[in-house]
């Protein structure tokens, strides 16, 4: 019998028949076992969730769902390779040998890999940010979409997604953790009374944390910190209001319209910068000009 026989021979067609088959139910078992993995993660998390009031804890909990399908999936990959690898009749025992030395030789060679491998894992295990945090990474700030082992993955005001590999984070600034305060420096005119704007600000903000629309954001009543400065044109009031995660923007546009009408309805001036002019030692004639210059311009308004 010839090779190419032998290659078609009943039995070889019957030996790749049953090894076609055995790879097919691997592969079948596989797709379900992502589906069903899957399906009891998002259970799990749903569940989770539902009997946690805390944001600050979704937020963690949502984190560590989503890795923990991350991690189902790669070790269910895993398993059916080295199935369908044994059912080829492939000893993996070198595969997994070299799998070891190779390992070492890749460690050497991608040290920023595993570097950001250790680094993920801390991150996470520390709960520094979850998912749905506001931070800012150095010159990028956002919103964080997603959290994997190796890469911080950060959505912009703009709309761009920024994907820093954690080997590459110094330092995080989590604007959203627990809680936030809404900042705000309002100028006044040097010829008002602060005391009297104080009492206004605390008056508007006592307004709006009593507004059903925003109560819930507001944690703590305002808290003014007083005459902070004295700028070119206004004196500058500081304060705070303590919200929840994320709702700092929100509460202070808010608080800065109604400051705005209020201080136009009891006509306290918010002014701008102004420069006052003195001429000294020039020529009588050219002060008269300039004087008849404005005057003409009085008369044509």
């Amino acid at each position: 019998m010839s090779a190419l026989e032998q290659y078609f021979s009943p039995l070889s067609l019957a030996r790749w028949a049953d090894q076609a088959l055995r790879i097919g139910i691997v592969l079948a078992a596989f797709i379900v076992s992502m589906i069903v993995v899957g399906a009891l993660i998002r259970r799990f998390r749903k569940l989770l969730i539902k009997g946690i009031k805390d944001n600050e804890a979704k937020k963690r909990a949502t984190t560590l769902t989503r890795i923990m399908s991350s991690l189902a999936y790669a070790l269910l990959f895993f398993i059916a390779v080295m199935y369908v690898l044994s059912v080829l009749k492939i000893d993996i025992k070198p595969i997994l040998a070299a799998a070891g030395i190779g390992g070492i030789a890749l460690g050497f060679g991608a040290q920023s890999l595993v570097k950001d491998l250790i680094a993920g894992f801390f991150f996470l295990l520390e709960n520094q940010v979850r998912v749905g945090d506001v931070v800012q990474v150095g010159d990028i700030g956002g919103v964080v979409e997603d959290i994997r082992l190796r890469v911080l993955m950060l959505r912009d005001l703009s709309g761009n997604l920024h994907i820093i590999p954690h080997g590459n984070i110094s330092s995080v600034t989590n604007m959203t953790h627990t809680f936030s305060y809404s900042l705000f420096n309002y100028g006044v005119a040097y010829k008002e009374d602060v005391e009297k704007v104080i009492d206004v600000i605390k008056d508007v903000s006592d307004e709006l944390m009593k507004d059903p629309a925003f109560r819930d954001d507001i944690l703590e009543p305002v808290e003014i910190l007083g005459l902070d400065k004295f700028g070119d044109s206004a004196v500058i009031i500081a304060g705070r209001i303590k919200t929840r995660p994320i709702k700092q923007w929100r509460v202070g546009r808010e608080l800065n319209l109604r400051i705005k009408k209020r201080f136009d309805q009891l006509g306290i001036e918010i002014p701008f910068p102004q420069r006052t002019v003195h001429f000294a030692n020039f020529p009588e004639s050219l002060l008269k000009s300039l004087g008849s210059i404005k005057e003409a311009g009085n008369e044509k308004e």
